[in-house]
């Protein structure tokens, strides 16, 4: 009998919103429909497989360098099954908390779901403090990173201003994200970005193909325990980019038809990471150790200009993707989240930017900070807290008893999944947190010692007159 009335609660709830759908086609214009406004299992697809690979994969081919070509493919599926796994449980919490509380009357339609919210409801304001700091703290240096990415991207085009500064140009263009409203307003721009890391990829792996093995290339990853830390956290830190979930959720019409998206986003990212990071490992070996970025090795071209051109905008959208939880967080903090005015709105988030932007010419470590933020904040963020938040939850038998999710079955049920929660939890704070944590560190604090804070120019190479 729970059940059912569990089941019409979820179904009542999104027969509404499709009729929210349907009234909004006719009041809409079709071509505002189509750019502007998505709420579709494929708008959600787009979005998980646009968000997780970004700048990061200008990064792999250093962690290869790093890890070796045998360890970076391995820790590439593992990482990838394991952020899909934890992506899978953070769906489930989400629908078993929006259904106790549209059983309570509650009405969302003018308010954004986070993952703060999520913890705060099913298990109370310590998890809320936690779930916060960590999701808020990484978002905040995932946004940090584009910023980083795109002053290193575009030196390689024009170098005839250092990095700093283009960092100061790239912050005022990323600042117009605050003008867009929620993950709804993304269609395009997940669509587009995809397609324009679907390019990047591929040219990394044809160009390092044609170009060919260096002179005397050396391949002797691993080679210190340090740097294979370092390069597995780099790539806990890209298949971790699901702190956006619940905020991508919400944004469908039918967030019950999330829980393979993720898995199959992954899927396809594996399919633009393997090949070329290990493409550009085998031709360029161990210059990639002083080479974070990818890019700076490969001839100028013009085909290697607009991938840095593509690159960029995409870094762009990924900050919309990054920022936006760290919008609606800050609007719900001074009480505007649910004006309609949207410019109210646009001018109440851009104090948000600020801290990015300073963050981002203090700590220039293009390829370093990654490691450093996946083994300090992703490693809680979307791994650990997540499994252990959903193992306190279903710990009663009336919570299993009454879940809207069931465990998968190819798992043996409850029994099973504990299991495989509690390896997560163990693993990524050994491994990921503990090992990743001393290696990322003594890496980061070597880039400070070696260039710097305020780094004017972070590797680039001699300026020639």
């Amino acid at each position: 009998m729970a059940s059912e009335k569990i089941e019409t609660v979820i179904a009542g709830n999104y027969l509404e919103m499709d009729g929210e759908e349907e009234e909004s086609k006719s009041t809409r214009s079709k071509i505002s429909k189509l750019f502007w406004h998505g709420g579709s299992v494929y708008d959600a697809w787009f979005s998980c497989a646009s968000n997780q690979v970004a700048q990061v994969l200008l990064t792999l081919p250093y962690s290869f360098s790093q890890l070796g070509m045998l360890s970076g493919i391995l820790f590439q599926l593992f990482y990838g099954l394991m952020g899909s796994w934890t992506a899978y449980l953070i769906s489930v919490l989400y629908v078993e908390y929006r259904t106790r509380k549209e059983r309570e009357k509650v009405d969302f339609r003018n308010h954004v779901i986070q993952w703060f919210e999520v913890l705060d409801g099913l298990l109370g304001k310590h998890w809320r403090n936690i779930g916060l700091f960590f999701n808020c703290t990484f978002l905040l240096f995932g946004s940090v990173i584009q910023l980083i990415a795109c002053a290193s991207n575009i030196y390689y085009i024009n170098d005839n201003l250092d990095k700093r500064t283009w960092t100061y140009i790239f912050g005022a263009c990323c600042a117009t994200t605050v003008f867009i409203p929620s993950f709804h307003n993304y269609r395009i721009w997940s669509f587009l970005g995809l397609m324009m890391t679907s390019y990047t990829a591929w040219y990394l792996t044809i160009a390092s193909l044609i170009h060919g093995q260096v002179e005397g290339v050396k391949h002797s990853g691993p080679a210190k325990l340090v740097l294979y830390f370092t390069g597995a956290t780099n790539i806990l830190y890209t298949f971790g980019g699901h702190a956006v979930t619940v905020e991508i959720m919400h944004a469908m019409w039918k967030p019950q038809k999330f829980k393979l998206i993720y898995l199959l986003a992954t899927l396809y990212v594996l399919t633009l990471t393997l090949p070329s990071a290990a493409a550009v490992y085998w031709a360029f070996g161990d210059l990639l150790l002083t080479h974070a970025n990818a890019i700076s090795l490969l001839p100028r071209t013009g085909f290697r200009d607009t991938a840095v051109i593509l690159m960029l905008i995409h870094q762009f959208i990924t900050f919309g993707f990054a920022c936006t939880p760290l919008y609606f967080v800050w609007e719900k903090f001074i009480r505007v989240h649910e004006t309609k005015s949207l410019f109210k709105r646009a001018l109440a988030r851009l104090p948000v930017v600020v801290p990015i932007w300073f963050l981002a010419i203090v700590f220039p470590f293009f390829g370093p900070i990654n490691s450093t933020v996946g083994s300090l904040l992703v490693s809680f963020t979307v791994y650990i807290i997540p499994a252990l938040a959903h193992m306190v939850t279903f710990a009663s038998a009336p919570a299993r008893e009454n879940a809207v999710e069931r465990p998968p079955s190819f798992l043996g049920g409850w029994a099973g999944l504990y299991c495989t929660n509690s390896f997560v939890v163990v693993w990524v704070l050994v491994v990921g947190f503990g090992l990743g944590g001393w290696a990322s560190m003594i890496n980061f604090i070597k880039q400070i010692d070696t260039f710097g804070l305020f780094a004017k120019c972070y590797q680039c190479p001699p300026h020639k007159p």
